[in-house]
C-alpha cells in the first residue's frame, strides 16, 4: 500500500480543534471518536515558560516604558513572531484512507503513534493543544506548539522564536525553498513515513506535490510558506534596525560628552573602533573587537553619569547656600542702614549741641568783656538808669545781669 502525506500550516483555531465550535464540514456523530491529546490554556504555558525569564529581563530594566507586564500580550499584539504555529498532518486522502473506512482507522493508528513522540522530538515546540480528528472526511492531526529558545543574548533569554527554535534542533536555513521550517517538515514527513511502513504503508512521493492536492494548491501553500517566513525576517531585522537607531540616539549625546571629558578617549570616538579584516564575519567583528570598545564606553558613561549626579547634587547644595546667605547679608544690610542711619542723627545732634554751647560760650565771655568796659569807665549807674529792656531784649538782659 502506498499513500501520499499532507502537511499544511493550521490557521490554529483551537476552538474549532477542541470542537467547542463544529464547522460545517464535521459529523458530530462521529466526534467522540477524536482523540484530544491535550488542550492547555496559552496564557498558562505562556507563563509556565517565560515568567522567570521575564522577571530577569525587567530587573535589568531602568526605564519603565522597557519593562513588559505581559509577554503573551506583547507577542500577540507584535509583528515579529506568532504566539504559537500549528501543523496539520494526513495520510493519504478522503477516496483511500477515508475516515469511516477501514484504512481511516489504519490512519488513526499511525496517527497516534507518531503523535506519541513529537514533544521528544521536539523539546524546543512546547505543545499545548493536539487533536486527531476523526468527524470529517479523512483522519488527520493538529498540533499547536509554542516555539522557544534559550540562551539568548537579545531581549529575553529565554524567548519565543521560531527560527531559533527549529536551528536548535538542527534546522538551519538555506535557500528560500529549504527554510528551517521546510527542513523540520520534511523531517517529520519521514518519522511519519517510518511509522507507516511499520504498519505496512510506503510513502508515496510523486516529485514536488502531494496527491491530494493539486500542482496549483501546492505551490500556492509552499509559496504562503516562505512569504510567512520572510515576513517574520523583514520585519525582525526592521525591529533591530529600530532598536540599534534609537540606542544610537540615546547613545550618541552621551558618547560625546565623554569625548570631552574622559582623558582616555580621543577626540574621535570612532577611532577606538579597530579596523574588519576581509574575512572576518559582522558577527565576530561585533562581539570580539566592537563590544569591548563600547562596553569600555558604556563604564566611561555610566561613572560620568554617576559624576555628573554628585555634582547637580552639590550644585544644588551650593545654590540653596548661596540663596541663604543672600538672605542673610540682606538682613545686615538692612541692619548696618538702620546702625548709620542712627549714628548719622546721633552725630548732627552732637555737631548740633557742641555749635549750641560754643555760641552760648562766646557769647558769657563777649558779656563778661563788656561788664569789665563798664566798670573800668564807672558808667554802671547810668547805663542801668538810661538803659531799660526791651521784650526782644529780655533774655539778653537777663544774661547781662547775671553776668555783672
Amino acid at each position: 500500500m502506498k499513500r501520499t502525506i499532507s502537511t499544511m500550516v493550521g490557521k490554529g483555531s483551537v476552538n474549532h480543534n477542541s470542537r467547542k465550535f463544529k464547522a460545517a464540514n464535521v459529523d458530530g456523530e462521529r466526534t467522540n471518536r477524536n482523540i484530544d491529546y491535550c488542550n492547555e490554556d496559552i496564557k498558562a504555558v505562556y507563563h509556565e515558560l517565560f515568567d522567570d525569564a521575564l522577571e530577569r529581563y525587567n530587573s535589568k530594566q531602568t526605564r519603565e516604558d522597557r519593562r513588559i507586564s505581559d509577554y503573551y500580550e506583547k507577542i500577540r499584539s507584535g509583528k515579529q513572531e506568532k504566539p504559537f504555529h500549528e501543523l496539520i498532518l494526513q495520510i493519504g486522502d478522503k477516496d483511500n484512507m477515508g475516515a469511516t473506512t477501514e484504512n481511516g482507522e489504519l490512519a488513526k493508528q499511525v496517527l497516534d503513534e507518531y503523535y506519541q513522540g513529537f514533544q521528544k522530538r521536539n523539546p524546543t515546540l512546547r505543545v499545548f493543544s493536539a487533536h486527531l480528528h476523526m468527524d470529517e472526511a479523512t483522519p488527520h492531526l493538529h498540533i499547536d506548539f509554542v516555539p522557544f529558545t534559550t540562551g539568548s543574548k537579545r531581549g529575553l533569554d529565554t524567548r519565543v522564536s521560531l527560527k531559533q527554535a527549529l536551528a536548535a534542533l538542527g534546522f538551519k536555513g538555506g535557500t528560500r525553498g529549504m527554510t528551517e521550517w521546510n527542513q523540520w517538515v520534511q523531517a517529520e514527513k519521514q518519522t511519519l513515513a517510518e511509522v507507516m511502513l511499520n504498519h505496512g504503508i510506503e510513502w508515496e512521493q510523486k516529485g514536488t506535490h502531494e496527491k491530494h492536492l493539486s500542482v496549483l494548491d501546492f505551490e500556492k501553500k509552499q509559496r504562503a510558506e516562505e512569504v510567512e517566513q520572510l515576513n517574520a525576517e523583514i520585519e525582525s531585522a526592521k525591529n533591530d534596525l529600530r532598536t540599534v537607531e534609537k540606542q544610537l540616539n540615546q547613545t550618541v549625546p552621551k558618547l560625546k560628552s565623554a569625548e570631552k571629558l574622559a582623558q582616555d578617549f580621543p577626540d574621535d570616538v570612532d577611532k577606538l573602533l579597530p579596523e574588519a579584516g576581509t574575512l572576518e564575519s559582522a558577527k565576530t567583528y561585533r562581539e570580539k573587537k566592537a563590544k569591548p570598545v563600547l562596553d569600555k564606553a558604556v563604564r566611561l558613561i555610566k561613572s560620568l553619569h554617576h559624576s555628573l549626579l554628585d555634582l547637580r547634587g552639590e550644585n544644588f547644595n551650593l545654590k540653596s547656600k548661596a540663596s541663604s546667605l543672600e538672605k542673610e547679608n540682606s538682613a545686615l544690610k538692612a541692619e548696618v542702614g538702620k546702625y548709620k542711619q542712627k549714628a548719622e542723627t546721633s552725630i548732627v545732634a552732637a555737631l548740633r549741641k557742641s555749635q549750641k554751647e560754643a555760641e552760648q560760650e562766646r557769647i558769657r565771655n563777649d558779656l563778661a568783656a563788656a561788664v569789665q568796659v563798664i566798670d573800668r569807665n564807672g558808667l554802671r549807674g547810668e547805663f542801668e538808669a538810661a538803659k531799660k529792656p526791651k521784650r526782644n531784649e529780655k533774655k539778653l538782659s537777663g544774661d547781662l545781669t547775671s553776668a555783672i
